[in-house]
């Protein structure tokens, strides 16, 4: 899905649920990639990028919203297809790069969890090669403003397009046929810090927003952020 000149909202399949990585474009930066799905799926991702006119070999940089292995999952095959260097916030970035075990990935839950046990037996943890922090702003796209909304992980961000006031959420916010919805209480530990960060996200002024989950809220899309903070 194309939202505008500087950002496309790639599709990927998760079981009975859909998984939204964002391709955000620039002609001096190169395109970035934020988000890899599940281990496995780069060729998914390759497809998706060509439709939007991207080689995966394109990729200058891919930005880690957090560390949960659906969003990981991949990046080491596409960072090693492209050369693309990889960001994350640094409070993440040693559960993303295998110097800590995912906190959300503890024998109990993989216990429960079989198929994602395998993907995460399966999966390769990248390498970091630059930290993202709270108010950092990445030259692209007219200004992509790096935010620390932690709750969902200690070290979740989301990214603000300030040109054209597109918030890309990753898992601080969730959405379902354009409606805008809280973050996810049975994936999220800690659920008031959560709340903390969607607080500072809706100070933005904002056009649209997409979320990981969910796709894209293109509708009133300020008005039903703030009305989630009431």
């Amino acid at each position: 899905m194309r939202l505008d000149d500087n950002l496309h909202v790639l599709t990927l399949p998760m079981g009975s649920d859909e998984l939204h990585p964002s391709l955000i474009l620039d002609e001096s930066a190169g395109p970035v990639l934020v988000d890899t799905g599940l281990p496995g799926q780069e060729g998914e991702i390759g497809s998706s990028l060509s439709e939007a006119g991207v080689r995966t070999a394109d990729l200058g940089r891919i930005v880690l919203t957090h560390q949960d292995l659906d969003h990981v999952g991949s990046c080491s095959a596409l960072a090693r297809d492209s050369g693309a260097q990889v960001l994350a916030h640094d409070e993440d970035a040693p559960y993303i790069d295998g110097s800590l075990t995912p906190i959300k990935l503890t024998p109990e839950a993989l216990e429960q969890m079989p198929q994602m046990r395998e993907a995460y037996e399966g999966w390769q943890p990248p390498r970091i090669h630059a930290p993202l922090r709270d108010e950092d702003r990445l030259d692209l796209a007219g200004g992509v403003l790096v935010i620390h909304t932690p709750g969902h992980t200690p070290g979740h961000v989301s990214l603000y397009l300030e040109r054209t006031r597109t918030l890309i959420a990753g898992d601080a916010l969730t959405s379902e046929s354009g409606k805008l919805n809280d973050p996810n209480p049975r994936a999220t530990p800690d659920m008031d810090t959560a709340w903390q960060s969607v607080q500072k996200l809706a100070e933005l002024d904002v056009q649209n927003i997409v979320c990981y989950h969910g796709g894209a809220v293109t509708e009133d899309a300020e008005a039903q952020l703030r009305r989630l903070t009431r």
